[in-house]
């Protein structure tokens, strides 16, 4: 078997496999999808198709390529009467299948084999961490979290005199002022000794005077020239409602 024969029939098994996609359009779906991994174009096909073939390989950022191969032979090796086009949706194939073709001409698709055998390792790295995770995720062993390291111009050096810093010392002193307004004044030789007490009340906001400086409502003198309303009403009973008279 020569290397031609060798190409078709990996074609072959890659159509077996389920891992290739024949004409235009399941190309382009697979190619948007991101899910093909390298496309291939016959040499007999049109400068028309080989503009949309290469459109699709932008927007699916994969590899295309031009093989030595007619429609008819690529048809053949896919079941049809021809193809102009098919995509490889496994790295692993598209990888054997630009192998077999840098075989046949390796200036014209070394480079390709490259970018493809980097894409292969870069998955196998992926696929691997993926089961590595999932086997932690069984035994119950959690990924552990990135350190952030701070940057060198971020980091403040240490005060080593010990002393707080003047952020620490102006909120220290806001602390010391709230709790002197809530305990009170002090005492001092100026009042006496004594403090004064400074209780609010809780509707007005007013201070508090002490007791026997004002006189009770009941003590307190009525206002002259207003007439007390209720000086001639008569007493109502508890439980029995107003007073009415009785109809005559």
């Amino acid at each position: 078997m020569n290397r031609n024969e060798q190409f078709l029939s990996l074609i072959g098994l890659c159509l077996r496999g389920r891992n290739l996609e024949v004409g235009e359009e399941p190309v382009e779906a697979v190619a948007r999808a991101r899910d093909a991994r390298v496309l291939l174009l016959a040499s007999d096909a049109a400068d028309n198709t080989a503009r949309r073939v290469q459109h699709f390989a932008e927007a699916g950022q994969c590899v295309w390529l031009r093989i030595p191969f007619t429609k008819q032979e690529l048809g053949q090796a896919t079941g049809r009467g021809s193809a102009a086009v098919v995509a490889i949706t496994d790295i692993g194939l598209a990888v054997a299948v630009v192998r077999r073709l840098a075989e046949m001409d390796p200036e014209k698709y070394d480079e390709d084999l490259a970018k493809l055998e980097l894409k292969a390792k870069r998955a196998a790295e992926r696929k691997s961490e993926a089961a590595q995770h999932e086997k932690n995720l069984r035994r119950g062993i959690k990924r552990p979290k990135k350190q952030e390291v701070p940057d060198a111009k971020e980091v403040k050096p240490a005060d080593v005199s010990g002393k707080p810093s003047g952020e620490k010392q102006r909120r220290s002193a806001e602390v010391s002022d709230k709790r002197a307004e809530k305990a009170g004044p002090r005492r001092t030789a100026e009042n006496g000794g004594t403090a004064k007490s400074f209780a609010k009340d809780d509707r007005t906001g007013r201070p508090f005077r002490k007791s026997g400086s004002r006189p009770s409502k009941s003590n307190r003198p009525k206002p002259k020239g207003r007439p007390n309303p209720y000086a001639h009403s008569r007493p109502v009973k508890k439980g029995k409602g107003s007073f009415r008279k009785k109809e005559s």
